[in-house]
């Protein structure tokens, strides 16, 4: 092992421990903040398909801006894993009656039986989990790639066009600088429970 996995193993430890520490009450208080800060957005308002993610392991719950987007007729969907290709995702739209089953990580996904689906480059928006970042737009996911390996279309000559990333995250989440890989997939920003932070500033 090198210094550089030594380290993002290291701090994954540790930002998963300090997130996993908060209260309820402090979870919920900052759910709220984060709808707060999304709303503020004119890339959140201006979108009509939004991926996102339900929250495990003391990540920044999504459930409240998911419910705030279901009232402004904004269409959800829900990472689940491929099913053939490795360490990538699909898109499933999900609706107050999609039924969720566990996935082999233990995260409630929907089925992919007969459930539209919509592709990685077709969504408008993507509001995606992390483990750390930075004011770069680096983002210290699990380490599975997945993100990485569905949207590695943004590396060409369209990154700046089409679907945007942008993570999620407790504000006690962001570090000073990230070391990132060639294919890491930079975010347009983060949004915490306090404020944006703008990647392309």
């Amino acid at each position: 092992m090198n210094k550089a996995t030594d380290f993002k193993q290291n701090l994954r430890r540790q930002m998963r421990q300090a997130r996993r520490s908060l209260t309820p009450a402090q979870q919920r208080q900052h759910a709220h903040g984060l709808l707060a800060t999304l709303r503020r957005l004119t890339q959140f308002r201006r979108s009509r398909t939004i991926a996102l993610y339900l929250a495990s392991d003391g990540e920044i719950s999504a459930e409240q801006v998911i419910d705030y987007c279901r009232k402004q007729g904004k269409q959800c969907f829900l990472p689940v894993l491929h099913p053939v290709r490795h360490n990538r995702l699909w898109f499933i739209e999900y609706k107050k009656e999609t039924l969720l089953t566990d996935n082999i990580y233990g995260i409630k996904e929907p089925s992919i039986i007969r459930a539209p689906r919509r592709p990685a480059w077709a969504l408008d928006l993507v509001l995606l989990p992390l483990v750390a970042f930075d004011n770069e737009g680096g983002r210290l996911g699990m380490g599975g790639g997945y993100y990485d390996r569905t949207f590695a279309f943004k590396q060409s000559w369209r990154k700046n066009r089409g679907t945007r990333l942008i993570g999620l995250a407790h504000d006690l989440q962001k570090v000073d600088q990230l070391t990132t890989e060639s294919w890491d997939i930079p975010l347009e920003g983060v949004a915490t429970e306090q404020r944006f932070y703008n990647a392309a500033q």
